[in-house]
């Protein structure tokens, strides 16, 4: 459910003017600015599928590497109405951020097709899916460049990207991808990886700024795979929910939401929210959820739903960005000025590429781990991340999010001046 109703917000601007706000801070020299400010490498690709009517649709594809100075790059691919370059292009921006705070030995990428899954079948999906894999063959690679499933996209993706590139290359290569099934190569703990990250950072936080857990209320916006994740670990730390949505509805309720029948009516609802009831359960609108009197908001839809028009109005002491971008460069300031503490989407949802690494380092060792495992390196990783930002914030009394950036951008520099130009 979209706040924004102004005219279209570039998320690559918004992108570069948090990334220059560290960038002054830090003093990077211009060399570093200018390499970071343009992608490495931009593919577009057209991409005929015979549909189930026996015609053909050209769909338009994009695979977008921002940087391999750390590394092959890494981002996920998401099939979406609204994909276009401006997103993708911040999309990979992000990640090469993102990587380098977890730190990963990871550049970063993103890819996109601009189509409507939703009214596709599974065939045409998986037709959709081998021609863009056939169309990015030589930019794929286990040491290359490797995806991994964003908005719309899930394992069954992941697994016909293996198998299509394995008919390319003539050799099965699992750690091309990462977000698989377990079945073919897939690590434990993958699926809820990004909300598990949410939950670690939200912890963390809640540390640091001397509350209580068991005594805090939260509102979680989105009830995707990140959202759904985030809420119900948060929950089973003693947060008690009191707000959640999806695009289709928000609810509120004082004595906290009851996830387990929430997830059971979206489950056979075709996974919506609209129509939900419960005992002491109101309808609210999308916006009353962001300004609704809560201690945390953890934002996991969809970008730019923190703006400057109601930035403002909100009440909670703490944002935990489950989704990327969801915060507008130009509310960072406001909410800066209120003494809210944001966690930015670069670190709070680095939980999934984080898991993603083990993945890739699991199909290279050919040794699977537990689930414990998964779990036990995965918070560790986590909050050794959370301190690095949360110091890098205290050295240069700037928000998480400029301290964030700043951990990201002293790896980069380092590497850029390491390697050389020429």
């Amino acid at each position: 459910m979209s706040t924004t109703t102004t005219e279209h917000i570039s998320m690559f601007e918004q992108v570069l003017a948090r990334f220059d706000v560290a960038a002054n801070l830090l003093k990077v020299d211009d060399q570093t600015k200018e390499v970071l400010r343009n992608p490495q490498k931009t593919v577009i690709v057209s991409l005929p599928v015979v549909m189930d009517n026996g015609k053909v649709q050209v769909f338009q594809g994009y695979r977008i590497v921002h940087s391999t100075l750390l590394g092959p790059s890494k981002g996920g691919i998401r099939y979406a109405m609204d994909v276009d370059m401006d997103e993708v292009k911040a999309l990979s921006a992000w990640m090469s951020f993102k990587c380098a705070i977890a730190n990963l030995p990871y550049g970063g990428a993103k890819g996109g097709v601009t189509c409507d899954p939703r009214t596709m079948s599974v065939g045409e999906l998986e037709r959709l899916t081998r021609a863009y894999t056939r169309s990015m063959a030589d930019v794929f690679g286990v040491d290359k460049d490797i995806p991994a499933p964003d908005m719309n996209t899930s394992g069954q993706e992941m697994a016909w990207i293996v198998d299509e590139f394995a008919r390319v290359i003539g050799h099965l290569e699992p750690g091309v991808v990462t977000g698989k099934p377990i079945a073919i190569g897939g690590s434990k703990g993958r699926e809820e990886a990004t909300g598990r990250g949410v939950m670690v950072a939200t912890l963390a936080a809640l540390v640091k700024l001397g509350l209580d857990k068991n005594k805090v209320t939260a509102a979680v916006q989105g009830f995707g795979n990140v959202g759904q994740n985030a809420a119900k670990l948060i929950a089973a730390q003693g947060i008690k929910i009191v707000a959640i949505s999806d695009h289709t509805a928000a609810y509120y309720c004082k004595e906290g939401i009851d996830l387990d029948k929430l997830t059971t009516y979206w489950a056979s609802n075709k996974r919506t929210l609209i129509g939900y009831t419960a005992p002491n359960t109101v309808l609210i609108s999308n916006e009353e959820l962001i300004t609704c009197d809560v201690d945390v908001l953890v934002p996991a839809a969809t970008a730019n739903q923190i703006t400057a028009d109601n930035a403002g109005s909100i009440k909670a002491k703490l944002i935990v960005e489950g989704a990327n971008g969801p915060t507008t460069a130009d509310a960072d300031a406001i909410l800066n000025d209120k003494k809210i503490t944001v966690v930015p989407d670069v670190l709070a949802n680095g939980g999934g590429v984080t898991v993603s690494y083990f993945e890739w380092v699991q199909n290279r060792a050919g040794h699977y781990w537990s689930l414990d495992e998964v779990n036990t390196r995965h918070d560790a990783s986590m909050t050794d991340a959370f301190n690095h930002v949360w110091q890098a914030s205290v050295e240069f009394g700037a928000s998480m999010r400029s301290g964030a950036y700043i951990v990201a951008l002293r790896k980069l520099d380092a590497a850029i001046k390491l390697k050389g130009k020429y």
